[in-house]
């Protein structure tokens, strides 16, 4: 019995052998996708810092249409209906309006955080470029794909590139830098300049002297504290 045992585990053994290998599971064998490439990291600085990381050189307006940055474009949201603007407002809203055909807004309240104003009339607000078009073509927009200049106009991926302000304080600013316009309200004057900076650096955007004496103004005065965060635009 005990032979016949052995040779029973023997022929096991033999036939297991020449049993072929199989090969490993597909999943296995594919090589795996490329990871998407990760965004940029942010980064934080001082708003002294900051201002002087800024190029300074001279500004160029010669050759500028508002014409030449295409805006508004579908968004973000390709399917809502909702174009840049109407995204940035109900983004912004501190109570969101209802949202109608063609994306009309009724309803909803905002706050401009230029002048401190109330709002409940989405028509009363503009979306402000917070570093102006003719600004940015000053700065460096003027030698920029008309691809590079569309993103710069409709650039919903940086929160402080667009703002909902009240369209009478927005017509006020214009395309002034900070040497020549301010928020009216003096307690968001650290944080527009924190977000001029941070807008400016995403984008690779220069400033002229003037702009930047009066950056280093508030920047080493009242807004010594303010911290500035901002990722390259891709």
């Amino acid at each position: 019995m005990i032979k016949n045992l052995m040779r029973g585990l023997g022929a096991l053994s033999l036939s297991l052998a020449l049993v072929p290998l199989l090969p490993p599971p597909a999943a296995q064998t594919a090589q795996a996708a490329p990871a998407a490439p990760a965004a940029p990291a942010a980064e934080v600085t001082t708003l002294a810092d900051a201002v002087g990381l800024l190029k300074v050189t001279e500004e160029d307006r010669a050759g500028y249409t508002r014409a030449s940055f295409r805006h508004w474009t579908a968004g973000e949201d390709a399917t809502d209906g909702c174009d840049t603007a109407a995204e940035v407002l109900l983004a912004e809203a501190v109570v969101a309006p209802a949202v109608g055909t063609g994306c009309k807004l009724t309803g909803g309240r905002w706050t401009s955080y230029f002048d401190g104003q109330e709002v409940t009339d989405a028509g009363a607000l503009d979306v402000a470029h917070t570093v102006a078009l003719g600004e940015a073509w000053d700065s460096g927009a003027s030698a920029w794909t008309a691809g590079r200049r569309e993103a710069y106009a409709n650039d919903q991926g940086a929160d402080v590139s667009l703002v909902a302000v009240t369209s009478r304080t927005n017509r006020r600013k214009s395309d002034h830098d900070p040497a020549d316009w301010m928020p009216p309200s003096p307690e968001v004057q650290c944080r527009y300049t924190g977000e001029w900076v941070s807008t400016k650096l995403r984008w690779q955007l220069t400033a002229d002297d003037r702009e930047l004496e009066a950056l280093k103004v508030y920047a080493e005065g009242p807004c010594e504290d303010t911290i500035v965060r901002y990722a390259p635009a891709s």
